[in-house]
């Protein structure tokens, strides 16, 4: 068995010199798997996320301490807000020595809602996935939501002597924040306006009033996979705290074995 003396002796194999003279754009721990506590504008929320933590490593070093990335978040089990998401990218870079880096964790985040007739609530749960990017001296956050929703087809609606065909919709919207106004960034009410946009919101739990409500307000709000993107597009372009976005929107269609798909980002506004 080793002694403490003999464990100082260890050699640090990572920090050798490598002679082949090659760069590794992206180095670390991928998926890994780790309580969080996440404040995003409307209190702390607890979930489970998935990490996935990266490095550049130079030409001439042989590798990475990828012991570093997990203490990095074993010391961070504070609640994390976008601000201090930003501060955990800048702790990455000086723990792990390099000069670029990201990070992106996923998670469900989960709203309570109210049907909108019986007024009973239930949890409905979101996709949510944050990247941390370090370059050139700067850090930057960007984040991304997957919103379920029904769109109801206005051309079925007008060539139909009754009914229309409808589906479910996922609209993503990925945006980059402006670290100015990040603060005032709250996922609820971004969600609530983004679901404004679909022919109907989705709710966890329903009762039958409820469900004619939903199936009437579908019928008297279509909207086409370009009317989401456009939609949500001009809700986004209104936010101070969003610098540039990008809305995705898919409808897995009823009639077709195939999906209708729309993108729409910043840059081309």
């Amino acid at each position: 068995m080793n002694s403490p003396t003999d464990l100082k002796n260890i050699p640090d194999v990572q920090s050798s010199v490598d002679a082949r003279n090659m760069p590794i754009s992206r180095v670390g721990i991928k998926d890994v798997r780790f309580p969080l506590q996440i404040d995003l504008g409307a209190g702390a929320q607890a979930t489970v996320a998935s990490y996935t933590m990266c490095v550049f490593l130079p030409a001439d070093q042989k590798g990475t301490h990828m012991s570093r990335f997990v203490a990095l978040l074993e010391e961070n089990k504070n609640v994390f807000t976008l601000s201090s998401f930003k501060s955990l990218i800048d702790d990455m870079m000086v723990r792990l020595e390099s000069q670029k880096g990201d990070i992106q964790v996923q998670f469900p985040y989960f709203v309570e809602k109210t049907a909108p007739i019986s007024g009973i609530k239930s949890l409905m749960d979101y996709q949510i996935t944050l990247n941390g990017t370090h370059q050139h001296g700067q850090s930057q956050v960007a984040l991304s939501v997957l919103i379920p929703m029904t769109s109801l087809c206005p051309c079925s609606k007008k060539i139909s002597e009754y009914g229309a065909h409808n589906q479910r919709s996922h609209v993503t919207a990925h945006m980059t924040f402006a670290d100015a106004n990040m603060a005032q960034f709250d996922l609820h009410a971004l969600i609530a306006q983004i679901e404004a946009q679909g022919s109907c919101e989705l709710y966890g739990l329903l009762k039958r009033p409820d469900e004619k409500y939903v199936t009437e307000r579908a019928y008297d709000n279509p909207k086409f996979v370009e009317d989401l993107v456009r939609d949500v597009a001009g809700v986004l372009k209104s936010q101070d705290y969003v610098a540039q976005f990008t809305v995705e929107a898919e409808n897995f269609e009823s009639i077709h074995n195939h999906s209708a798909y729309a993108v729409i980002q910043s840059v081309d506004i």
